[in-house]
């Protein structure tokens, strides 16, 4: 068995292991964390693919930014998991039939050579030095460049909404025109009185009392 083939089934382990705790963990926390270990197990198989790209995105846009987002709301915030999961029992049928069509689905496409379904050519031997990244680019920005611009704006437009429908005005927050700001002069902001200087009067009742306390 080649030393390829040994580190194949070797990250598959812990990415299937992985993805076990992250179904079947109590804690929320250690869900997310499970998560990340198959986030980076997935990168790893991925890597052995060819697929440097994928891989490096995979783990520095979930895991480095998605999932510590995760993290941090998950910690954040008090949800009640006990009431969440109320309805789990209920929709099990569901989630079984679909789990089933899924996994049915990957055995033929994996297994197609086996149950003569591969109909497509065997891929071509490339060079070592082969860039898998730069042909990723090519095809990206050449021939798919209008469908990735508008993946962009729909991306856009999402955070702008998400952004929008999270704001609430608050009705104690005081707001101050700019353009009252900056009409103002300043002349209209400071103003000089002159007064003239008065000489303070002592206060007869004070010194009566003073000789009181002297005198006693």
């Amino acid at each position: 068995m080649e030393f390829q083939t040994v580190v194949f089934y070797f990250l598959s382990t812990i990415l299937v292991l992985a993805a076990l705790g992250v179904v079947l963990a109590r804690h929320p926390i250690h869900a997310v964390l499970y998560l990340v270990l198959a986030f980076f197990n997935a990168g790893g198989i991925w890597l052995l693919l060819s697929a440097e790209f994928l891989a490096i995105s995979l783990v520095m846009v979930y895991v480095g930014a998605v999932m510590v987002l995760f993290l941090f709301v998950v910690m954040m915030l008090d949800i009640d998991f006990a009431r969440l999961r109320e309805g789990f029992w209920s929709y099990l049928p569901v989630g079984a039939v679909l789990g089933v069509l899924l996994a049915f689905e990957m055995i033929l496409v994996l297994g197609g050579p086996y149950f003569g379904l591969d109909a497509m050519p065997a891929p071509e031997a490339v060079a070592a030095s082969h860039s898998n990244t730069r042909e990723l680019g090519k095809v990206l920005y050449t021939e798919y460049a209008y469908p990735f611009e508008l993946a962009a704006f729909v991306l856009l437009v999402a955070m702008v909404a998400a952004v929008s429908l999270t704001l609430r005005k608050r009705r104690a927050s005081k707001y101050i025109d700019p353009n009252t700001q900056l009409a103002a002069h300043r002349e209209g902001r400071v103003e000089l009185v002159k007064m003239a200087a008065e000489k303070e009067e002592p206060d007869p009742t004070a010194a009566s009392g003073a000789d009181k306390v002297v005198g006693q």
